[in-house]
């Protein structure tokens, strides 16, 4: 079982629509640690951590968000392994 951590930038319609709240409810169903933070250009920045086919699966997820949001596009940088233990929105 492979860990990893991963920064994504989702961008789009992702602020104003519930996508953390989402982001972070995916990420604990998956049993994933890190966070889902807006960032003052509308987008939102996600770091996920941990098994790599759970860290895949979130990043599917990411590509369509919840209902309201329309995502445009999602930037993947694979990161230094993190130890965080819960998946925070800030």
């Amino acid at each position: 079982m492979s860990q990893k951590s991963v920064q994504f930038t989702v961008k789009g319609k992702v602020q104003q629509v519930g996508f953390r709240f989402h982001t972070a409810h995916t990420a604990l169903k998956l049993g994933l640690t890190g966070y889902a933070r807006n960032q003052n250009d509308g987008s939102v920045e996600v770091l996920a951590c941990g098994e790599e086919s759970k860290v895949n699966e979130l990043e599917e997820w990411l590509h369509t968000g919840p209902q309201l949001a329309r995502v445009e596009s999602v930037e993947k940088i694979d990161t230094q392994w993190q130890e965080l233990f819960d998946f925070k929105m800030y």
